[in-house]
């Protein structure tokens, strides 16, 4: 029986020119870029080209902007704790949805258990969907962001993010 795979949103198979840009670091180039080792030095040399590499695609002004993760969680959790923390003085208040992925929704409980963020959970419509009213609505004075996700990765509603997008920059957040 052939395999029909559906979890893409989870894991996805590696394409062929990334396994084959891949290959010399998997077998022969190994090295930790943090070492100074010569092929520790090879690695951050290698880290550091791809990492220039999208920078100039993504039209980053500051190859120091693309940062590397092991995942998503790891990503939102960065993008959640380091955005509440760098614009601490503004505020704490983040809004989200009510079904966000677990990595966004225990971000925001164990900041909210911590005390160190104030969190509104909006509501969605039986299709899943955020009202854009409602982002705008609750978003305060302390509000510092917005985190809704694009496509839901169980029932695959895509939300508003272009509208809601629009509200968050009217607004400063």
């Amino acid at each position: 029986m052939e395999r029909i795979y559906l979890d893409h949103a989870g894991t996805t198979p590696m394409h062929p020119k990334v396994m084959e840009a891949m290959q010399p670091y998997f077998r022969e180039k190994f090295g930790n870029p943090s070492s100074l080792h010569t092929p520790g030095q090879e690695a951050a040399q290698a880290v550091a080209e791809a990492r220039a590499s999208l920078a100039e695609l993504l039209d980053v002004a500051y190859p120091d902007e693309i940062v590397f993760t092991s995942g998503g969680t790891e990503s939102d959790n960065t993008a959640i704790l380091g955005t509440l923390f760098a614009l601490k003085k503004k505020g704490n208040h983040i809004i989200t949805s009510a079904i966000e992925h677990h990595a966004v929704l225990h971000a925001c409980q164990f900041l909210e258990k911590q005390g160190l963020a104030k969190v509104t959970y909006l509501p969605v419509d039986s299709t899943g969907l955020v009202d854009p009213e409602d982002v705008k609505k609750a978003i305060g004075e302390k509000t510092v962001l917005v985190t809704i996700m694009h496509a839901n990765n169980e029932i695959g509603t895509i939300q508003p993010v272009a509208e809601i997008g629009a509200i968050c920059r009217e607004r400063k957040v």
